[in-house]
């Protein structure tokens, strides 16, 4: 049965070889807080200077172990500036990649040096809590690593303050790996991350990388522990300097050196290897193990087998490494991933033939990636979160929602199975300090059933696109300093159990749709505002007039006003010409008197010579006669 389990796991091996030409594979490697790039022996590894990726402050730091990269910067996250600091790093193709942090302690003078104890996440999925006394010159506690999909173009990496000393990073590495890298069942895939527990070399006598090995790029350089005894007092370590076949192959590419130690027992009397570790509770483990056959004293098939257990239960039965590789000196690897409930984790190698060998093993914990919070919701917060001038201490940085271990203060989230995406459900900043004003881009936020923005210092109008938030039940903007009218679109919330807009500048008649509802069981309180009218408890409101009949009343009225005081202009003007007239007249009248009898004179004087010429002519035939 195990040599058909062999042959499937080559098989598929094969199936696994990069389809992608053998380039370099994208690595960033950043020395955190640098002002300058970095190369560091003994290798000259290349690491980017810290440039606009995240916040926090640069400092002096210090390495904590001595497998930490030397570097003498870091950046460091005051818990004063909120509670979730991240790095954000764009322009990273898409991949499977080995994410390696490094932490530090800040060595700046009068700074309070206390190791910090925090969360770590990976696109959102917390992977790690610093555990106390990891500053100590433990090696494996200081960094953390994971194997984790990115498809996006970008990576955001962030530190979770708990309340124990500001998290401070000395480096990053993000390392592309092979596309199929540590395969290990149908759960793998884009939703599993692969957070590295424990990677011990046996018979190794010095911490080494990849790097040291000389081991293939694509292998993430990864480190590894030695271990030269489990402890028993009943094995050894064991070394070659003879080539090792079919080791350093595609998906994992280790490196060869790696299968040249090996730790074996040497007793009859407990002939067993066994190593056990602390573990986490509940979870799943992948477990792989390394071997290849380099004692002299086996020379064939049959000379060396045994049973594999872990916690107790079989997970691999009659192991014969050379029957299994076809060979002396030939590397098998072998994997299991299995549910842990305990505490402990318990590897066994149990021969039935012989005594027990291995060369190293790799222990992961499965972590099913969490689902992100919709990206035009964290959008829609990010501008909140500036119109409304957040205070530091907030943070609201990296996801909203995830880990669920660390969501924004003030922002609670809800999962949509629609979208497979976590939403905004609700907004809860009051009595926070708060300026500026409430944006249009609220209404992004459209799975919002509560808001409570009260007891700030909000200014400007209320936004009409709120109306658009049809699940919102309630509405609390009161004691700010909001102005203008309160929006006709609010009536379109027909969910709205709780509307309390008192205590602000609002102005006009509240709108008829919201104070029909009075009687519908609704909770609406408008007091406070000096402008307001129309509803039962408010000043009535004068006749209510659309826009563009208040813009043609105002016309009309300009129009009219203009014409009044063109008439009054002209009768004004008459008046003065008609007293003129009398001014004048008054001052000629003697003259106008002389002058109208003087005539008058004269048409008597005509008259009375007219009556005798006609006298005249009618009495002078008798005269002649």
């Amino acid at each position: 049965m195990l040599r058909h389990l062999l042959l499937f796991f080559t098989f598929f091996s094969a199936l696994l070889r990069p389809s992608h030409p053998r380039h370099a594979p994208y690595a960033m490697r950043i020395s955190c807080g640098a002002r300058n790039n970095v190369h560091t022996p003994p290798t000259n590894t290349f690491w980017y200077k810290d440039f606009a990726y995240t916040g926090g402050i640069p400092a002096n730091g210090t390495r904590p172990s001595n497998i930490s990269p030397r570097l003498y910067t870091l950046r460091y996250f005051p818990l004063s500036e909120g509670p979730e600091n991240c790095y954000n790093i764009n322009r990273v193709p898409k991949g499977h990649y080995a994410v390696r942090i490094f932490f530090g302690v800040v060595t700046e003078r009068n700074f309070d040096s206390n190791e910090p104890l925090f969360d770590v996440s990976v696109e959102g999925t917390q992977i790690y809590s610093l555990r106390s006394g990891w500053s100590n010159n433990i090696d494996e506690q200081a960094f953390v690593e994971a194997l984790v999909f990115l498809t996006d173009g970008s990576v955001s990496l962030c530190f979770h303050g708990t309340g124990h000393g500001d998290p401070a990073i000395l480096s990053i590495e993000i390392l592309q790996v092979d596309d199929r890298a540590y395969y290990f069942g149908p759960q793998w895939g884009q939703g599993t991350i692969l957070r590295t527990d424990k990677r011990l070399s046996c018979g190794a006598e010095d911490p080494k990388f990849d790097v040291d090995y000389s081991g293939d790029h694509w292998g993430g350089d990864r480190f590894w522990n030695p271990i030269i005894t489990f402890g028993q007092s009943s094995d050894r370590a064991i070394r070659t300097t003879n080539s090792i076949k079919q080791a350093s192959n595609p998906p994992n590419f280790y490196p060869e050196a790696l299968y040249q130690t090996a730790l074996i027992s040497t007793t009859d009397n407990q002939p067993e290897l066994v190593y056990t570790m602390d573990v986490d509770p509940n979870r799943n483990y992948s477990i792989w193990l390394h071997f290849a056959e380099i004692d002299p004293s086996v020379t064939g098939v049959g000379k060396r087998v045994f049973d594999i257990l872990i916690n107790g239960d079989v997970a691999f039965q009659d192991v014969d490494i050379v029957n299994m590789t076809g060979g002396l000196y030939t590397a098998l690897v072998l994997n299991k991933t299995v549910a842990v409930n305990g505490r402990t984790l318990t590897i066994t190698i149990h021969p039935t033939n012989g005594h027990a060998i291995i060369n190293a093993f790799e222990i992961f914990e499965v972590v099913m990636a969490e689902s992100k919070t919709s990206p035009d919701e964290v959008r829609a917060l990010q501008t909140l979160k500036s119109a409304l001038r957040l205070p530091l201490r907030f943070g609201w940085n990296g996801d909203p929602c995830i880990p669920q271990q660390h969501p924004w203060n003030g922002a609670d989230c809800q999962f949509d199975r629609t979208s497979s995406k976590w939403v905004i459900d609700g907004l809860g900043l009051d009595n926070q300090g708060l300026r500026g004003f409430l944006p249009n881009d609220i209404s992004k936020l459209r799975h919002l059933q509560n808001i409570n923005l009260s007891g700030n210092s909000i200014r400007g109008p209320i936004p009409s696109s709120l109306g658009t938030i049809t699940t919102l039940e309630t509405l609390d903007l009161s004691y700010n300093f909001f102005n203008g009218s309160i929006p006709e679109s609010l009536g379109q919330l027909t969910s709205l159990r709780r509307l309390n807009l008192n205590s602000n500048s609002l102005s006009g008649g509240v709108p008829a749709a919201l104070g029909g509802r009075l009687l519908h069981r609704a909770s609406f309180n408008f007091t406070d505002n000096a402008g307001l009218c129309g509803i039962p408890g408010l000043p009535m409101c004068g006749p209510h007039f659309s826009v563009g009949a208040k813009i043609g009343i105002a016309i009309g009225s300009f129009v009219a006003l203009l014409l009044v005081c063109t008439c009054l202009m002209c009768w004004w003007k008459r008046r003065q010409n008609i007293l003129r007239a009398q001014r004048i007249a008054a001052r000629e009248a003697p003259y106008a008197k002389a002058r109208t009898n003087f005539s008058r004179d004269m048409q008597m004087a005509r008259h009375q010579g007219f009556e005798n010429s006609r006298t005249a002519a009618e009495n002078g035939p008798s005269l002649l006669s």
